[in-house]
């Protein structure tokens, strides 16, 4: 199966009987390997309940979701702790770093709470991917808030997932760093000029290491247009999406889903 994460019928609901609130209305959605899709709509549309139910985080009324090609539905709570583990990385608004460890050692977290010895060697790899192969040994407090959210990405990829779930992850930066942030997003996904969504050639019989799927939760349209695919949610349902947008486009989609409510 060719798509990283896969949602059928997907729906979520709170409470019961004549309180009950549906957030997830009958969701299908297949995101390809590689991809850089970015969910937004309206305060309390359904976008965080989505990234939750996809990432595993949360658990659906009904439907069925797919990560790597398993169906995580149907999977105790240990086995999905270890699929969440293996397959999925997390980044979120705030950076989450344990201030009395280094850059290094916040990125083995990972491992050792997997049980794992961490590898260094895996460890400098995936600082290197973020450009702070030469911070291995600061401290959180040395470093800058977009080096902070950079280590942040390291360690949720130190495991090689299949996808990287992130939630608002420029909104504790400033503008040029938020900038700097998003183009490693980008270069993770399969950088500029790569299409997810066309049939991809025969891949050479060692090819590299494929790229990281992303799905971002964003309220900003700037952020957005980062991404390859921008979907709208409004009152749990998908109301459309955007390919290869812009900012203006975002916005004014945005526009008129706040105009329709």
């Amino acid at each position: 199966m060719d798509d990283a994460v896969r949602l059928e019928s997907l729906t979520k609901t709170y409470g019961s009987g004549d309180s009950v609130t549906v957030a997830l209305r009958e969701i299908e959605l297949s995101l390809p390997r590689g991809s850089f899709t970015a969910i937004m709509g309206p305060s309390g549309s359904g976008k965080s309940t989505l990234l939750q139910c996809a990432a595993g985080l949360d658990r659906p009324t009904s439907g069925r979701v797919f990560i790597d090609g398993t169906d995580i539905v149907g999977l105790s709570e240990t086995q999905l702790t270890e699929l969440r583990r293996e397959s999925t990385g997390f980044i979120f608004q705030s950076f989450n770093l344990l201030p009395s460890l280094t850059a290094e050692q916040n990125v083995a977290l990972p491992m050792r709470l997997a049980g794992r010895k961490p590898d260094r060697r895996t460890v400098q790899q995936a600082l290197a991917q973020v450009g702070l192969e030469n911070k291995a040994g600061s401290r959180p407090s040395q470093l800058s808030g977009g080096q902070q959210q950079r280590v942040a990405i390291a360690r949720a990829l130190v495991t090689r997932p299949a996808v990287l779930f992130a939630d608002e992850p420029t909104g504790a930066l400033d503008l040029s760093t938020g900038r700097e942030l998003l183009e490693t997003l980008r270069q993770l996904a399969g950088g500029p000029g790569t299409d997810p969504y066309e049939t991809p050639a025969a891949a050479p019989a060692e090819a590299a290491a494929p790229p990281t799927t992303i799905v971002m939760v964003t309220h900003d349209p700037n952020v957005a247009s980062y991404a390859d695919r921008v979907l709208f949610l409004a009152d749990g349902s998908l109301v459309g999406e955007l390919v290869s947008p812009t900012p203006e486009a975002v916005a004014a989609r945005m526009t008129d889903l706040a105009v329709s409510r």
